[in-house]
């Protein structure tokens, strides 16, 4: 189980949610970041910008996942 094994590396559902938030701030910045220094114009900034955007939706669901085997753990 991929959960139980991040769980046993260390890995809480508060670390997880942390990185999902700083990952939302993340694409921001590659979107404005790109959108300004890459010469591939707009099209590009957006692509790169929803790449990086899908980051925070999975760890946001890493985070839901351990906050439900933590609580598993503690027999709430």
């Amino acid at each position: 189980m991929i959960v139980k094994f991040l769980y046993d590396k260390g890995l809480r559902s508060e670390h997880a949610n942390t990185i999902a938030c700083a990952a939302i701030g993340l694409s921001v910045a590659s979107w404005f970041t790109s959108r300004a220094v890459e010469s591939a114009g707009v099209e590009r900034a957006d692509r790169w910008g929803i790449f990086v955007a899908t980051w925070p939706a999975t760890w946001f669901g890493l985070g839901q996942a351990l906050s439900q085997y933590e609580r598993s753990l503690l027999g709430r």
